[in-house]
């Protein structure tokens, strides 16, 4: 039923950026937030790939109004469908608003993502499964980006002399800035790292005096013409 590749996906822990948490009688518990389990459905089962549908939806608290605010609850019943693979899920939703037709919206909506959520938790642990057992065994940390190249303060040195030999001509000045702007991208320069500061102290020095021989080059051509 399922590609290769989907198998793939579904067998991957739970990366853990993506856990989100609340308290609840007392109790601090883990979860998925219903974009992200819709965003894991269009990418693991392919935007046109699943179904979903609301087979079920029961108000289980009339709107009541308390301390000025209308408080109600729903009870929804949404299935899945991926090819002919189908599951269901059962989900509650709360909401409390001053206005009567919004807190039956909020209520409504909470219980319908709930509901989805747990119907797609079947299908693995990207879908919220891994939160289900207490060890979150197959629940992943982000791995951490690597640290940035710090800057060469040899080569910083040398570039700055070798600006100051420039005798203002607009060929000599774009010839270094290209390649000072090249030196910088592949450095990853504009990171956090090391010396960055350091460097971008020098970076505005070079920028100053370049624009200055600019200027003084133009003024030149200006009196040549």
């Amino acid at each position: 039923m399922f590609t290769s590749e989907m198998k793939e996906e579904l067998n991957k822990p739970l990366d853990r950026r993506f856990v989100a948490e609340r308290e609840q009688a007392g109790r601090k518990l883990s979860y998925i937030e219903g974009w992200h389990a819709i965003a894991e459905a269009n990418r693991i089962f392919g935007f046109d790939g699943w179904h979903r549908e609301t087979v079920g939806l029961t108000c289980v608290r009339e709107p009541e109004l308390v301390d000025s605010k209308y408080r109600t609850a729903y009870i929804c019943k949404v299935r899945v469908q991926v090819g002919a693979v189908v599951r269901e899920g059962t989900g509650y939703g709360s909401g409390i608003d001053k206005d009567k037709g919004s807190a039956i919206e909020s209520a409504v909506k909470e219980a319908e993502t709930d509901a989805m959520k747990r119907a797609l938790m079947t299908f693995g642990n990207p879908f919220g499964l891994a939160l289900y057992d207490k060890t979150q065994a197959n629940v992943c940390e982000t791995p951490k980006e690597p640290e940035p190249p710090a800057y060469d303060a040899g080569y910083l040195a040398t570039a700055l002399q070798e600006i100051q030999k420039f005798n203002g001509t607009v060929t000599a000045l774009k010839t270094w800035w290209e390649g000072e702007e090249a030196y910088r991208r592949e450095a990853g320069i504009e990171n956090k790292g090391e010396g960055v500061e350091a460097y971008a102290k020098l970076f505005e020095a070079f920028k100053k005096r370049g624009f200055e021989l600019i200027e003084k080059a133009n003024k030149e051509q200006g009196k040549a013409a």
